[in-house]
């Protein structure tokens, strides 16, 4: 390990640097967040799926054996959970999304902490997420889709394009910053490969031009929470210092959790109200830091009148649903189920709420988002229950023998859906989309 890097730690640490380095032989604390949109903590600890134990922050993250592989489960594909390190879930814990808030997530993939924002929105509010990297953007569109996400915008803009849009739009806003990983060397061994003093510095300086623009978003009373993977001073107190120097209508608020500890006084950074988190106190390596903004101007997002879809979808959406209990809104050929459209002006928008599917030749064809999706749920009228057996092999990409209602129909296993099909009555023709089937 870096000579360099272990001599900043030891400064850091003093007494407890011994421990430090004993930690990172020990197994990693890997962990498991139940999707309460689609699960409940009770269902997982009744399922089997592998050993738990409870953990400080909620009573719905839990720590799981480091080699324990859930990622190709039915249950993962289903959107039951999300693995989630456990550490990594405090900061929006401390960030406590109400539903009904309007929240920004500025640096959100793969999106663990999106999806853990939604799960606290329940359906209500708002949620716009966004990836500068366009690839990693895609990663977070699907598993934004995979749990079943209604009332969210994805994005994939530089902060400098996003943030002027939302001035006073935000209740909360999470910037979960890019940093140098010192964190997740027991984890990545790339961002040990790339660590150096002249990276935290330059991770550093672009901390505070993103959180530059996190700022403006905010509404007047409005809580920004900052985190990172890191343990550098510079990559953390210090740019809570630089927030509170720069922007006097800033306040720094206590972070109200037990797990972790203290940060350090730096400037007008009052350690005492940050949240460290190293190896020796039970997670990887993470801080948070909670701020309030106490003055300022507050702006409604501009929304979207929905508009008058293909009368093929309103056929399908009839078949398919006891009610409609969003708005239709229309995108070239794609069609999308929201509370409300929002105006973002030249920002790259991936999606908004639920894609439902798209015009092809003047016929609707459904997306597994519609069926995926946790607020739709109760509305479905076209769905059927199959056996183990028929999961397995429609996970496989098989046609299956089944007897059911002609038209699109969603599949259930385990009182869960897993995808859709096209029944003829006999048999349902496999839709579920091919990057996800396992072979």
């Amino acid at each position: 390990m870096n000579e360099v890097f272990l001599e900043r730690m030891k400064n850091m640490l003093q007494d407890e640097f011994d421990d430090y380095l004993k930690a990172l032989d020990d197994p990693m604390h890997k962990g498991l967040r139940i999707n309460t949109l689609k699960w409940d903590a009770q269902s997982f600890k009744d399922s089997g799926l592998c050993s738990w134990k409870e953990t400080p922050l909620s009573d719905h993250i839990f720590e799981i054996p480091e080699d324990v592989k859930l990622g190709k489960t039915v249950e993962h594909h289903q959107g039951l959970f999300y693995l989630q390190e456990v550490s990594a879930c405090s900061a929006v814990e401390i960030l406590n999304p109400l539903p009904g808030d309007f929240v920004l997530d500025l640096c959100a993939a793969p999106g663990g902490k999106s999806t853990q924002i939604a799960m606290k929105l329940n359906h209500q509010g708002l949620l716009i997420t966004n990836e500068i990297d366009a690839q990693r953007a895609q990663v977070l569109l699907s598993n934004c889709e995979r749990c079943g996400i209604s009332n969210a915008i994805i994005t994939n803009s530089a902060p400098e394009i996003l943030c002027p849009q939302l001035v006073g739009c935000m209740d909360k806003v999470l910037v979960d910053a890019p940093c140098s990983g010192e964190g997740m060397f027991r984890k990545h061994s790339k961002a040990m490969d790339d660590w150096s003093e002249a990276h935290v510095k330059a991770c550093a300086q672009r901390q505070k031009r993103i959180v530059d623009q996190a700022v403006t978003v905010l509404k007047p009373g409005g809580i920004m929470v900052y985190s990172t993977c890191t343990y550098s001073v510079e990559e953390n107190e210090e740019v809570i210092d630089y927030l509170l120097q720069t922007y006097p209508d800033l306040e720094l608020m206590p972070t109200t959790t037990q797990f972790g500890r203290p940060g350090y006084d730096v400037g007008l950074c009052d350690g005492s109200k940050v949240r460290r988190i190293f190896l020796m106190d039970g997670g990887e390596g993470h801080f948070v830091a909670k701020l309030r903004k106490k003055q300022g101007t507050f702006k409604e997002l501009k929304r979207i009148k929905s508009n008058q879809p293909h009368k093929s979808v309103n056929i399908f959406l009839k078949d398919q649903l006891s009610s409609i209990p969003l708005n239709v809104y229309m995108v070239k050929e794609k069609v999308y189920l929201a509370d409300a459209f929002y105006d973002l002006g030249k920002v790259r928008v991936l999606r908004q709420g639920i894609l439902a599917g798209e015009i092809i030749k003047e016929r609707f064809e459904p997306h597994q988002h519609f069926y995926s999706s946790a607020f739709l749920r109760p509305y479905f009228l076209k769905i059927t229950s199959c056996s183990h057996d028929e999961m397995v092999r429609y996970m496989q990409g098989e046609v299956l023998t089944h007897p059911a209602p002609k038209g699109y129909i969603g599949l259930v296993w385990n009182e869960h859906i897993i995808g859709f099909g096209k029944s003829d009555g006999q048999t349902i023709k496999n839709k579920l989309p091919k990057g996800l089937r396992q072979r």
